[in-house]
């Protein structure tokens, strides 16, 4: 009899897990704002390796002579993490403005105590997408995977990187090292749209509205890049990204950690490699969690027989979140291509339309698909037991991957 009861009582957790999920998500979608931003002119340089970015991001810090916002899904706590708040720390000493914004559970790691030193040096430090009541399981997934950095209103940042050990090549697991990913570098128009971005979330957080201050807000040369700053919060992507997808002509290249597609994106790169249009994805090799390998199996058996390329990252672990169509567009920014970031993250992107930089970013992309092996047909005919029980799995709890 202890077994029913204990069946009955794992079965009512699963349905209040759904139905929190379910209504969390709903109440969210109908009170949500969506901002849609325009065309901006901006100088954009691309990161690929977290050394080099840092060393420019932390240099652009120094130099700050009025204000410092930041916003990272983690921070982590370790040397590196410590080097980057004692930057903050001392910059808020020398009266600059530094305003920290964390994901309360992708930076759960980092110290109180620590978080007291900051605020006790002058650094306004909160915590973003708090778990609550009424919809404890739905907030508890919900996350800011937002990195957004602005420097006295005329530096931004955003892409894939976070703020640990890892992130510098420097992973316990030698197998996820060096980290690959990218992140851009912005001067001009677009900034402004990134500090609004902020200024937005820190509302959330904070209840302090900092949107209507000038200061953050000085006027902005006009770069050399056109771009258009993207934000989501649980809808949009995907629509967006199918339109893309359908307006292809030669070739689609996709880069993500985490393949798991939808039905409107899949059978819109089913219907592009009908039409002709060269499909390519560049996925990591070794997985930083689990199942999220095994969910992409299910995807990935179709695009190959249509004769999509799939290339396996060898060298390291594969992060970046990145699409390029034709010579005409590209989307560098924190969405990967799973469900998670279409239908439940906080997330932020740049579109990017300047064939010039997109060149740049084809020869980083190849450099990825050198790096990396071929995912074949026969790879995923014959796989074990096991992994087809994985990917049942990964199939069921696929929006929370």
């Amino acid at each position: 009899m202890w077994w029913l009861i204990l069946l009955v009582i794992l079965a009512a957790i699963i349905g209040w897990l759904m139905l929190d999920f379910k209504l969390g998500r709903s109440h969210f979608i109908r009170t949500r704002t969506r901002r849609d931003y325009e065309k901006r002119m901006s100088d954009i340089e691309l990161f690929s390796r977290g050394p080099e970015l840092f060393d420019q991001m932390f240099k652009d810090m120094k130099e700050a002579r009025a204000s410092i916002h930041v916003l990272f899904y983690i921070v982590q706590d370790d040397h590196f993490a410590l080097r980057f708040l004692e930057l903050l720390k001392g910059k808020a000493q020398e009266g600059i403005e530094v305003r920290l914004l964390m994901d309360q559970i992708g930076s759960h790691n980092v110290p109180k105590s620590k978080v007291k030193e900051l605020r006790d040096a002058g650094v306004e430090v909160d915590f973003c997408r708090r778990v609550k009541l009424p919809y404890l399981f739905f907030s508890s997934q919900q996350r800011n995977h937002r990195k957004i950095t602005v420097i006295d209103g005329v530096i931004g940042y955003l892409g894939g990187y976070n703020i640990g050990k890892e992130y510098i090549d420097e992973n316990d697991k030698p197998e996820l090292s060096p980290w690959r990913d990218y992140h851009l570098r912005l001067e001009g128009e677009g900034v402004h749209d990134l500090q609004t971005e902020f200024c937005i979330d820190w509302h959330r957080a904070t209840q302090k509205d900092l949107k209507n201050e000038a200061k953050y807000f000085p006027p902005a040369d006009k770069g050399s890049i056109q771009h258009q700053i993207f934000p989501t919060e649980g809808v949009n992507i995907e629509d967006f990204f199918g339109k893309f997808i359908d307006e292809a002509q030669s070739e689609i290249i996709i880069g993500t950690p985490y393949f798991i597609a939808t039905p409107i994106l899949m059978d819109a790169l089913l219907g592009a490699l009908d039409r002709g249009v060269t499909v390519k994805i560049i996925i990591p090799n070794n997985a930083d969690h689990m199942l999220v390998k095994e969910a992409a199996f299910p995807y990935f058996r179709p695009l190959l027989a249509s004769g999509a390329k799939v290339y396996q990252f060898m060298d390291g672990f594969y992060h970046a979140k990145v699409m390029v169509v034709d010579d005409h567009f590209c989307d560098i920014g924190t969405a990967n291509f799973d469900k998670r970031s279409f239908f439940i993250n906080f997330e932020i992107n740049n579109l990017i339309y300047d064939k010039g930089f997109i060149q740049t970013l084809k020869k980083e992309m190849e450099k990825d698909m050198a790096a990396s092996d071929m995912l074949s047909e026969s790879d995923l005919s014959s796989v074990s037991v096991l992994t087809r029980l994985k990917e049942r799995v990964a199939s069921a709890i696929s929006i929370l991957l």
